[in-house]
């Protein structure tokens, strides 16, 4: 069997050592006689398991003790309601930067719930850029800041942490694990797992302990962040076996050398695939550079009609998912930790062959 090269932005790359690890014990885990799927959520065995993976991500993302570190489910999207549920207290506004398609959604759920003061947007440049600061309309009296440090489908990426005077929120499912990040500098941070953590059905979030207690009464049980802690994200079962392969991927990056060492090896991905493109005369980023993303790269061809071609003949060619967003077409290269270098490589080699036959 031949693996291909997955630029998917999610589900997306798993390390090939983490998925023949699983291989390995899928059917009986550590001569437990039954599958890690199988086993209760309160066995010694999943407890276990849970708790290693809580204390690889505390180290790997240096968290301290003033945070809780939950394993949910539902996809950041139900994070878009869980957040204003669980922060607003009695206040009835919030603040939101409008930097693309998931910051829309997270925006039109919260206004079910509350007012939502839009502190900027640039979806006037049809989101190719960040706001420039001075154009922020911050609301002091707001319960929380919210922002989507990587826009997954645009391509667009915060060069810096936007502190303020209120809790910060971040939507990090495209920017977890892919650098170290400073977490003290947030209120909350949550993250779908299907990009740099596992597979899609876990959801990580972070919570600063001190806001367990600011949740409105109708806020559900099953989306309480204090539930959860209170729990161990076991208040119902969790998602046992994506937790189980979470931590692999944990221990994976604790020996590549930590999120240091990770970002060392994403950002000259980055640079050489972003490097080509501006010089090819073929293709185009349309992101400005100061707001380009580590994670997902965007492109253009020269020439549309040879969208279909060049996705025809990359797949061929033993790359797969290289198709841009609907909402955007042309094409996207999501770069995540578990995409090799080669890939890259492999990559950039197509498409120079690839521009010097159709240009």
């Amino acid at each position: 069997m031949t693996r291909r090269f997955n630029f998917c932005a999610g589900p997306a790359a798993l390390p090939e050592s983490v998925l023949l690890q699983a291989q390995q014990e899928l059917l009986d885990y550590r001569d437990a006689g039954l599958s890690i799927m199988e086993m209760s959520h309160r066995s010694k065995e999943i407890v276990a398991i849970a708790e290693q993976a809580e204390a690889d991500f505390r180290e790997l993302m240096g968290i301290s003790d003033d945070y809780a570190v939950l394993f949910l489910q539902g996809g950041a999207s139900t994070q878009f309601a869980a957040v204003p549920l669980n922060l607003l207290g009695d206040n009835t506004t919030a603040d939101y930067i409008n930097t693309g398609q998931w910051s829309k959604k997270a925006i039109k759920e919260a206004q079910r719930y509350c007012e939502v003061n839009i502190v900027a947007s640039s979806e006037d440049s049809n989101f190719t850029t960040i706001p420039p600061v001075d154009s922020w309309q911050l609301n002091k009296e707001a319960a929380y800041f919210h922002y989507t440090p990587n826009e997954t489908i645009g391509g667009v990426e915060f060069a810096s942490i936007p502190l303020g005077e209120v809790p910060l929120v971040a939507d990090m499912s495209s920017t977890i694990l892919s650098r170290p990040i400073d977490v003290s500098a947030y209120g909350v941070i949550y993250a779908g797992a299907q990009k740099n953590i596992g597979p899609a059905g876990l959801t990580m979030v972070i919570v600063r302990r001190d806001l367990l207690d600011r949740a409105r009464p109708e806020c559900p049980t099953m989306l309480a962040y204090k539930t959860a802690a209170e729990n161990d994200s076991m208040y119902n079962t969790p998602p046992t076996y994506s937790i189980y392969l979470a931590g692999l991927v944990f221990q994976w990056l604790k020996k590549q050398g930590g999120l240091q060492a990770i970002e060392t090896i994403n950002r000259r991905k980055a640079d050489k695939l972003y490097s080509y493109i501006d010089g090819s005369g073929f293709y185009a980023n349309p992101v400005e550079p100061v707001s380009r993303s580590l994670m997902n790269v965007p492109f253009t061809l020269a020439n549309a009609d040879l969208d279909k071609s060049f996705l025809a003949l990359s797949e061929q060619a033993g790359m797969l998912n290289l198709k841009g967003h609907r909402s955007v077409g042309g094409m996207r290269a999501s770069i995540y930790n578990a995409v090799p270098e080669e890939a890259v490589d492999t990559l950039i080699d197509f498409m120079k062959d690839f521009a010097q036959r159709n240009g």
